[in-house]
């Protein structure tokens, strides 16, 4: 994953969680869910379209896992696999 990818993923959790210590979510490895109280359910469905938006992805019913929001890396590398590429025409 880019740093740049890592960095704008814990920017988007902190403001969708409301984290204002981000040395909560400082390092890849950092777990998610189960660490962090803020992420109940239904902050992942809110965290999940903050992510879609800022980065213009689709996360599919599928790819809802544990797995996926395990740690900050997992959220971002997943990011970095399905955003669209630079200079790549859509449509």
């Amino acid at each position: 994953m880019s740093s740049s990818t890592l960095e704008s993923v814990k920017d988007v959790i902190a403001e969708t969680l409301g984290i204002e210590d981000r040395a909560r979510i400082a390092d890849p490895s950092t777990p998610l869910f189960g660490n962090l109280p803020e992420l109940d359910s239904f902050a992942v469905l809110s965290l999940a379209a903050a992510l879609e938006s800022r980065f213009g992805i689709h996360i599919d019913d599928d790819d809802f896992s544990a797995e996926l929001f395990e740690t900050v890396g997992s959220l971002a590398s997943f990011v970095d696999r399905h955003r669209p590429k630079a200079g790549i025409a859509v449509g």
